[in-house]
């Protein structure tokens, strides 16, 4: 059976060898360009694959942004798996976006398009159709045809159906007053205010017949949960998962309590599909956060991740299987130093395919169910989306600093792996991307340090240029050797000119848990020191480095230590601090997830507390700050609240300090809406090509 399209849009690539021996090989004339910013927001972006219920296709969106038109585009293609053909079959067309690819049969697929199910065929002319048109827009669609049940995930009001949502919607539209009241701390959550609308899972009978296909009454799965006192804080489904026979279904939720701003407890539940099923808790004894919960194939089993410590969001994911039959649950590769964040099962259900942080990149390791013993299957880059074929073969998604992310498959025996798309090759072929170089040092505590540079465009070593220091989030996560779409792409400052540096610093994951471990209560001081002696291992042996022309970046955590370093050196000669804390003590206080800061520094009226809280307050310093800073924030960052870079920037505009505020009313703790981050990359290359005295090799403004 082949892929064939159904759309009036028709288009098949080549398989990936012969897609990528189809770019055109640049001559000795011929010019590579920088990936400028334009470039760059117009670059195609992938999603996981589908794979078919006989394995032998699948199915991926690829999404893109038009920048002159100010419009996103999402459409569906289907991958046959044994050729490599590629065959577009949605339409287009400029501003369309479709969603969550399915298959109902191995003629037959779904998607979602505005809230509503769709169906089309592979083979002929036909235009997709309606299958389902509930009252509220769902989400995360599955479809098991051995039980002919559809689940999904809508957010709903307690005690109503999807048509009785609406009502309520339109009797709240009536209010004659807007007042929003709180008794819970759970108020807000990134970048909304809590209401009584939560996203629930449901399942629902597809019947299909030649002529019609019709969807049954809907069953709130969560519903069957115990009431709580409070609707504000009610249960909310974060993930779920249904068995490959659609017979048993998992899911993830935060339980209502009063203490949820300040306890990381996150449970998961086990039930039937089947109407009237009451949930069972699997995870009660646990007072950590719960996650990614998978089904083996055969449906006997169901294994997921499970942080142990209460209140530490970034403790280590322990892997815990659960046998349904016997209900017994037991611990596998519980030795292992490293955090896994992904888990599905191989085909002969003997072992697990996780993505784990590994010393800068996100690698495949596969685990044997039983022993615990484990295998890496990849090396570099960073891996996602793993999805089995058989017992020896998946596909997953794969970048590279310089490469875009691609479907590749993975020979799990052999570890061979070979690339299935190339769909930015048209748009890179004549663009230059540097390629991740590593190194190590001895950091603070005498701990080994990773970090990475990516060389500037047209590099010549007998030149020097600037130095780019980017520095992540968390400060529990990492940097990885990955390709971003965000903000943080080493390569868009490579392109500016900058030599541009990345350092794991303490705290990040993939080097042992006690290394994340180790920044509680040592923000301002393990990290800070990382980086310092980071910036003097790269600039003493790579003499192309002008150390007189270096600037440091970081948004969040990262945001925070531009905040830091500005009170305690004035090595650069500019900072950019995105949505990053000024005070650790309003921060408490503004913040929506109070089990962060209380883990990692303390509770302001604590005594103790008070004192690490000092210790690792920017705003402390604020007399030192003498270097020029950008300030970004989002309004809807409930996270790091916009007084915190208000109050910075105010601090320096009042001392002299040359400083600029970028303000993002409609973003919130990341840079979201496409033609919002064009302009953050306008003004933050322009901030520091300008303080820097550095000509980019195009034009940034």
């Amino acid at each position: 059976m082949r892929c064939y399209s159904s759309a009036r849009v028709l288009a098949t690539l080549a398989y990936a060898a012969n897609s990528l021996a189809s770019i055109v090989n640049l001559g000795a004339t011929d010019i590579l360009q920088p990936l400028d910013i334009k470039t760059f927001h117009s670059l195609n972006r992938i999603g996981s694959p589908v794979v078919s219920p006989g394995q032998k296709l699948a199915l991926f969106t690829t999404s893109y942004y038009d920048p002159t038109e100010n419009k996103n585009t999402a459409y569906i293609s289907c991958l046959d798996i044994r050729n490599g053909n590629i065959t577009q079959l949605t339409e287009s067309t400029l501003g369309t976006c479709v969603s969550n690819p399915l298959w109902f049969d191995e003629e037959t697929i779904g998607f979602l398009k505005k809230g509503a199910l769709y169906k089309q065929e592979l083979y002929g002319n036909t235009l997709p159709s309606v299958v389902f048109a509930p009252p509220v827009p769902i989400s995360n669609v599955m479809y098991r045809a051995s039980q002919d049940i559809l689940t999904f995930v809508a957010s709903v009001f307690p005690n109503c159906t999807m048509d009785e949502c609406v009502l309520v919607k339109q009797r709240n539209a009536m209010r004659t007053d807007s007042a929003m009241v709180f008794d819970n701390l759970w108020a807000r959550h990134w970048n909304e205010w809590m209401t009584m609308e939560k996203p629930n899972v449901f399942t629902a009978r597809l019947d299909r017949t030649r002529s019609r296909w019709t969807v049954g009454p809907e069953t709130n799965i969560a519903a069957m949960l115990p009431q709580t006192s409070d609707p504000l804080t009610r249960w909310s489904v974060d993930d779920y998962t249904v068995s490959p026979a659609g017979d048993n279904m998992a899911f993830v939720v935060r339980p209502p309590s009063d203490n949820m701003t300040w306890a990381t407890n996150v449970d998961i539940y086990l039930t039937a599909t089947k109407h009237g099923s009451r949930p069972r808790l699997l995870t009660g004894r646990m007072n950590g956060a719960a996650s990614a919960p998978t089904f083996s194939w055969d449906g006997r089993r169901l294994a997921w991740l499970q942080m142990e410590t209460p209140g530490y969001e970034s403790d280590i994911n322990r892997i815990f299987i659960y046998t349904l039959a016997t209900r017994e649950t037991v611990a596998v590769a519980y030795d292992w130093d490293l955090s896994p964040h992904a888990l599905v099962w191989s085909r002969d259900n003997k072992s697990l395919y996780t993505v784990t942080g590994n010393k800068g990149r996100s690698l495949i390791i596969q685990i044997d169910a039983l022993t615990g013993h484990r295998r890496e299957l990849t090396t570099t880059g960073s891996a996602a989306s793993i999805r089995p074929i058989d017992d020896q073969t998946v596909l997953f998604v794969h970048s590279d600093t310089d490469k875009p992310a691609d479907i590749h498959m993975l020979n799990t025996q052999t570890k061979a792996i070979d690339q299935l798309t190339n769909i930015n090759a048209q748009a890179l072929k004549r663009t230059q991307l540097s390629k991740a170089e590593d190194f190590w040092f001895t950091g603070a505590h005498g701990d080994k340090v990773h970090g990475w540079v990516v060389r500037p465009f047209g590099f010549n070593r007998r030149s020097t240029y600037p130095l780019a220091l980017l520095m992540h989030g968390g400060p529990q996560q990492a940097s990885t050797q990955s390709f971003s779409h965000s903000q943080w792409n080493p390569n868009m400052y490579a392109s500016a000119g900058f030599v541009t540096v990345v350092i794991n610093f303490h705290g990040s994951p993939g080097y042992g848990q006690n290394f994340t471990n180790s920044v509680r209560h040592k923000w301002g001081d393990y990290p800070y020191v990382d980086l310092m002696r980071g910036v003097d291992y790269v600039t003493s042996h790579m003499h192309f480095i002008d150390k007189n022309r270096m600037v440091a970046l970081g948004g969040s955590f990262g945001g925070y230590m531009a905040n830091w370093i500005n009170g305690h050196t004035d090595r650069f000669r500019a900072l950019v601090s995105h949505d990053g804390k000024f005070s650790t003590i309003s921060g408490y206080y503004g913040t929506d997830e109070l089990w962060f800061p209380e883990w990692d520094l303390g509770k302001p009226w604590d005594p103790m507390g008070r004192v690490i809280l000092e210790e690792n307050n920017p705003e402390r310093f604020s007399a030192n700050f003498k270097t020029p800073t950008l300030f970004v924030q989002g309004e809807k960052d409930f996270r790091i609240s916009s007084t915190e870079s208000l109050g910075a920037w105010t601090m320096m505009r009042r001392r002299g300090v040359p400083a600029r505020l970028v303000y993002f009313p409609d973003e919130d703790h990341w840079i979201n809406r496409a033609g919002n981050s064009m302009r953050w990359h306008t003004e933050v290359l322009d901030w520091i090509t300008t303080w820097t005295n550095t000509s980019a090799p195009y034009r940034i403004r």
